[in-house]
């Protein structure tokens, strides 16, 4: 083959630089970017870590420190003269329930507990039950009285209509327990609350309460 059919070769000399295109001032730039991006996600990471565990210490605060309604049991409730021939003589409602307080650490003071006993929606005997007092967290209060005389209104209209369902084989009513209340977490009080438990009951042709009624939990609400 003729030297003339070969492409020419060029040849490049060993010492020439090599071009940049970017400045030394340039890379110096990038690196301080670099740097600044890493330390604010650094920071970034370090904030939210933060926020992170004061929330769940303010969750964990607020779960411990919410306070929780008072808890209302009925125990007993009793009308014994429904078990005599000329009962309505000397009748006499006795009842027991108690106030739980179930908050770790939150008091509750209850102001003049008043308890009211109805039959077919219509009172029939109410009495105060307690003065202001102040219940510790994790205790228990026991509230109790008799309705008679003057605080046990029932004629023998009344009476008979009790003597007629006790031929049914049980009487049935109503307890309500109303109080004003407010709450302590230290040394703040919240605002009162009107608090009102409602506890159905029926006693037996005895007169006494009904074992399916005895220690049950009596709803509870706020006005």
């Amino acid at each position: 083959m003729h030297s003339t059919d070969r492409l020419p070769v060029r040849s490049t000399p060993q010492n020439q630089p090599i071009k940049r295109h970017n400045t030394a001032r340039y890379y110096a730039h990038r690196v301080r970017e670099s740097l600044t991006t890493r330390v604010s996600k650094t920071l970034c990471i370090i904030f939210l870590s933060l926020l992170l565990v004061a929330g769940i210490i303010l969750f964990v605060l607020y779960l411990s420190l919410r306070p929780h309604r008072p808890r209302i049991f009925i125990h007993e409730f009793s009308i014994p003269a429904l078990a005599q021939p000329n009962g309505f003589e000397n009748a006499e409602i006795i009842f027991n329930v108690t106030a739980r307080n179930s908050n770790q650490h939150v008091g509750i003071y209850f102001d003049s507990v008043e308890g009211s006993v109805y039959y077919k929606n219509q009172r029939v005997g109410a009495t105060p039950l307690a003065d202001t007092f102040f219940q510790e967290p994790k205790t228990t209060t026991i509230l109790h009285a008799t309705l008679s005389g003057a605080t046990l209104t029932v004629n023998s209209g009344r009476w008979m209509e009790f003597m007629h369902d006790r031929g049914q084989g049980k009487v049935g009513f109503r307890l309500e327990i109303k109080s004003t209340i407010r709450f302590q977490v230290s040394t703040w009080d919240s605002k009162r609350h009107t608090m009102h438990a409602t506890c159905d009951v029926f006693v037996g042709t005895d007169g006494f309460i009904l074992p399916a009624y005895k220690d049950k939990r009596c709803p509870l609400y706020f006005t």
